[in-house]
């Protein structure tokens, strides 16, 4: 029977049937705990009393008595049987930790069997019993040269599997002899005892040259060593705080691994193929070289093996230029591909997530292959779906008559989550086909007509997303959808059907009765439903206004008055706004044309595609997810959200149609109207809605009041709160025609001759992993006394970016964009673009913790990107900031001294004047100056622009480098932020 020891080092142990017997006494001569419970269950009695755990104690005690007279008993056989006694009491979970120095001194001993069971017990109580474990130090070091390569290699194995700082002082020498031993086994065993050390102490392996030591055994003789190496290298250069240098692949190093590739063990070629796939070739020619040498594995037997070549080859076909290559290569990897679907469900499982990544990098690959992808009727539930996925990949004109009529096919089996899926894929196919649509619909009636309650619904849905693809084109069938309307009851049907009705009310006569008998049962339906029959009534009322003006009442005033869901009061307040104010805006609005809708939609980034080919054959192409979001320590984790099955639920239905009403609400104010909800107040309320804008998605806020309440925005400021709408109602950075003559960012101020302020190198504010290949880097700038956003967007995605915006969210200063954001569109692959966008401080003032604490929303082609900025105090100071003496002389007074804070700003050298005129030019201004005791006295002033004074006195000692710095301001928080200012300004 084969054990492992729990919770340590992989060790493995075999025991014979006698020793198995033995332990199996000894386990019943002694009950836990478990067991006398379980015996007071069965037999209905209480649980005995505490006499009986004193009596286990003393078995217990009894039983390590005997173990430990064994151990020390003189004759070896039985020394032999008390070991394996407490390896098996060990393997239990029972502490025999008490019998360590018992057990050590068992070391001492020729027989290869029970100094195999010492060393596992010591790796698994060495790490408590620390200081005893150094008595076996001078035993390792022995056996590391004695003349058995057995147990030399269980030596080094066992000090490396010790994670006792104490004992790897020791294991350095030995180690070293073992990697130049003469024996393969024990070199290999080396070559992995190398990435344990590194990992219990990584300094150590570099300082006694290990790594080295390894580079040098890739050039071994024996194709074990070499995979060993390759598996410790690369472990340690994964797990290494400065990887650089660890494991620098060139083309010798690549040409030694392919030599040793065909005659490793199955695991020694999956080291040697993961290494080789992380290479870079230099040439085209070096590319297909390793194609040659790896195309043979494609033919292994184990799984593994095979996907870790289809990764190599993968990469150096993006390297290699050559047409007709690509093309051979992609007719040798297609049956190699189709053979793994041969194997048990788990591996088909495994090899469908990887040629799904595959499939959508090069479709070409298995683009004849599709009959291969057809479901069987004993495949697992698991492996169906996935093949279905892979098959709507692979569908097109040429061979959708087969995939059509095997989706029938498959709709009419009696798992109802595959029928589901099936009846889905039918509508993918219409959408992603266009040749084929016509055909999908008539499919799509058909199993209409088969009455099956779940197929009919699914349908429905499916049937909407093939409205928003073919507007217009196939509205013949909404009579036989309406026929199954009352078969209607899970909330994706009802709010596909709704919105049907709704899109198409001018066709259907019996509209408004339909949408009726939906608003009879308004409280007791979802969330979905109610916004989208909410819609749905609007659409019709501005269709047929003069017969549903009841209906349209009705349902507004459920919403709004009877509805708790913050989400569907604000749309009912939005609707019921542009209804009464303008209702010709609202029919342009609510009725605008939507975009149509594509079928791939669920495909992955390009640049986390890019990056999940990297890692084929691991866990990460089974998640789809990079090994960064499940693996601590492995890099920066990156969140990825989950991808939407469809992008054209009703829910993003709704989106939509919301994002095009507030994109097309006409700017200017409505009359004055009864306030529906009351203005919002400046209190906590607004600071708990903001929460973390990171996670935020653009969607409609639940802050009714920043919705509703009239005239909040100053006049002339058009900027919109990210809470307060969805991001397509921003006007791609603001308005200047409102912010002219006013603020910091005037147009009389573009002819100023004021110089430029200080402004500081650009940093990454956006990274292009958190930016989907988006990087955005940028600093503040203030020029002509207007506060300018430096940026550079670098695109580092596989695809163009186009379609920029910028938004920012209510801040402490109030600062907002002052004109478009103006960004090469579209933006190639690998370029980047530099902008400079202009802001004032016209917007909304919320305090932020800290209070240059910017938080950012841009908008591109792919997606939202939400980050924060510490914006620089300096660019904050306005031109307006200098005070009258005596105004500077009361407020002073004013403010208390607990607000006043003292500073010294070291290894200034420039004269008095230089600094008055650098601190001037960033608006910090001299209100008066003396001198006194030799030390030149400043008192200055500036102005923040959301009218906070700061207030300060500098003196500066001629000769002395180190100036001494006063601040005081009415707001405290200020300061250390002003201090900042001081600091840069003058080390600038």
């Amino acid at each position: 029977m084969h054990y492992k020891r729990p919770g340590g080092p992989s060790s493995d142990i075999f025991l014979t049937d006698d020793n198995i017997a033995s332990s199996r006494l000894l386990t019943a001569a002694v009950p836990s705990q478990n067991d006398i419970q379980l015996s007071c269950l069965t037999q209905n009695t209480s649980p005995p009393p505490k006499k009986v755990s004193k009596q286990l104690e003393r078995i217990i005690a009894c039983e390590i008595f005997e173990l430990k007279a064994e151990l020390n008993s003189d004759k070896k056989d039985k020394k032999k049987e008390a070991v394996k006694k407490v390896i098996a009491s060990m393997t239990v979970g029972k502490d025999v930790s008490s019998l360590f120095p018992d057990v050590v001194n068992c070391m001492q001993t020729e027989n290869l069997e029970l100094k195999k069971l010492v060393y596992l017990y010591l790796m698994n109580y060495a790490k408590t019993q620390p200081d005893m474990a150094i008595l076996a130090v001078n035993t390792f070091v022995k056996d590391c040269e004695d003349p058995n390569p057995l147990i030399r290699a269980l030596a080094v194995r066992t000090m490396g599997c010790i994670r006792v700082d104490k004992i790897t002082e020791y294991l350095c020498e030995p180690l070293r002899k073992c990697l130049k031993d003469e024996d393969p086994y024990v070199r290999k065993t080396a070559a992995v005892c190398v990435a344990k050390l590194h990992d219990i102490n990584s300094q150590l392996v570099e300082d006694q040259g290990f790594l080295e030591n390894l580079r040098e055994i890739l050039s071994d003789s024996n194709p074990m060593v070499v995979a060993n190496a390759v598996a410790s290298l690369s472990e340690i250069h994964k797990t290494s705080p400065n990887p650089t240098g660890v494991f620098d692949m060139n083309s010798g190093t690549v040409n030694k691994l392919l030599t040793a590739l065909n005659e490793c063990t199955e695991w020694g070629q999956i080291f040697i193929l993961d290494a080789i796939a992380e290479y870079q070739p230099v040439s085209d020619r070096e590319a297909q070289s390793i194609v040659e040498r790896v195309t043979p594995r494609l033919s292994h037997a184990n799984a593994a093996v095979v996907l870790s070549a289809v990764k190599v080859l993968m990469q150096m076909m993006e390297i290699i230029k050559n047409d007709q290559t690509i093309e051979q290569l992609s007719r040798k990897l297609a049956p190699t591909l189709v053979t793994l679907l041969s194997s048990e469900p788990e591996i088909q499982y495994v090899a469908l997530r990887n040629i799904n990544l595959i499939v959508q990098k090069r479709p070409e690959i298995l683009r004849n292959e599709i009959k291969a992808f057809f479901v069987k009727y004993n495949d697992p539930i698991y492996v169906k779906l996935e093949k279905l996925d892979i098959m709507i990949r692979l569908s097109t004109s040429n061979n959708i008559a087969q995939v059509l009529a095997e989706l029938k096919e498959y709709a009419t089996e009696v798992d109802v989550d595959f029928v589901r899926k099936s009846v889905r894929a039918i509508g993918r196919c219409a959408i992603k086909v266009e040749q084929a649509a016509e055909k999908c619909v008539s499919t799509l009636i058909d199993l209409i007509q088969t009455k099956v309650n779940y197929v009919v619904q699914e349908a429905v849905v499916v049937i909407r997303d093939i409205f928003r693809k073919y507007p217009n084109k196939y509205e013949s069938i909404i009579s036989t959808l309406c026929e199954n309307l009352d078969s209607l009851d899970e909330p994706d049907a009802k709010a596909s059907m709704i919105w049907i009705v709704g899109e198409y009310a001018e066709r259907i006569d019996n509209a408004d009765e339909l949408l009726q008998s939906f608003l009879d049962g308004f409280h007791d339906e979802t969330t979905q439903v109610q916004l989208q029959l909410l819609t749905a009534i609007v659409k019709l009322f501005l269709k047929r206004p003069a017969d549903t003006q009841d209906l349209v009442q009705s349902v507004l005033s459920l919403v709004t008055q009877e509805s708790d869901n913050p989400d569907l009061r604000d749309r009912g307040y939005i609707y019921w706004r542009l209804l009464s104010t303008d209702p010709a805006a609202a029919k342009e609005v609510v009725l605008a044309e939507k975009p149509l809708i594509a079928e791939e939609t669920d495909l992955l980034e390009p640049t986390l595609l890019d990056e999940l080919m990297c890692h084929i054959s691991t866990l990460a192409s089974v998640y789809h997810k990079p090994p960064s979001s499940f693996v601590e320590g492995n890099s920066p984790i990156r969140k990825i959200p989950a991808p939407r099955e469809r992008v054209t639920s009703s829910d993003n239905v709704d989106t939509t149609e919301n994002q095009v009403a507030t994109q097309q609400a006409p700017p200017a104010a409505a009359p004055a109207q009864p306030t529906v909800i009351s203005a919002p107040q400046e209190s906590g309320v607004a600071m708990d809605l903001l929460g973390d804008l990171v996670s935020f998605d653009a969607a409609p806020s639940t802050n009714t009041n920043d919705l509703y309440a009239p005239n909040v925005q100053p006049a002339g400021n058009s900027a919109v709160d990210l809470l307060s709408g969805t991001f397509d109602s921003l006007q791609m950075g603001g308005n200047t025609a409102g912010n002219q003559g006013t603020g910091l960012g005037s147009l009389t101020d573009m002819f100023a001759t004021t110089p430029s302020g200080f402004s500081e190198p650009k940093t990454v504010w956006l990274s292009a992993a958190k930016g989907k290949g988006l990087e955005i880097s940028g600093s503040f700038s203030l020029r002509q006394n207007a506060i300018y956003m430096d940026m550079t967007f670098t695109n580092n995605a596989m695809q163009a970016m186009g379609g920029f915006a910028i938004q920012f969210n209510k801040n402490s200063f109030g600062i907002v964009p002052a004109a478009q954001l103006e960004v090469r569109s579209p933006l190639p692959p690998r370029q980047s673009a530099e902008t400079s966008l202009q802001l004032n401080t016209m917007g909304a003032i919320l305090k932020m913790d800290p209070l240059n604490k910017l938080q950012v929303a841009v908008k591109n082609s792919i997606d939202v990107f939400y980050f924060d900025i510490l914006m620089p105090y300096y660019v904050l100071f306005t031109e307006n900031g200098k005070l009258e003496s005596r105004q500077f002389l009361t407020q002073w007074k004013e403010i208390p001294n607990s607000n006043e804070r003292s500073f010294d700003i070291n290894n200034v050298t420039l004269p008095s004047d230089a600094i008055e005129n650098k601190l001037k030019i960033n608006n910090v201004f001299t209100v008066a100056k003396r001198s006194v005791d030799g030390q030149d006295m400043h008192y200055m002033s500036l102005r923040f622009a959301n009218n906070i004074y700061a207030l300060a006195e500098l003196k500066i000692q001629p000769g002395n480098p180190t100036l001494k710095l006063a601040l005081k301001s009415s707001v405290a928080d200020v300061i250390p932020g002003v201090h900042s200012a001081f600091d840069l300004i003058l080390h600038s």
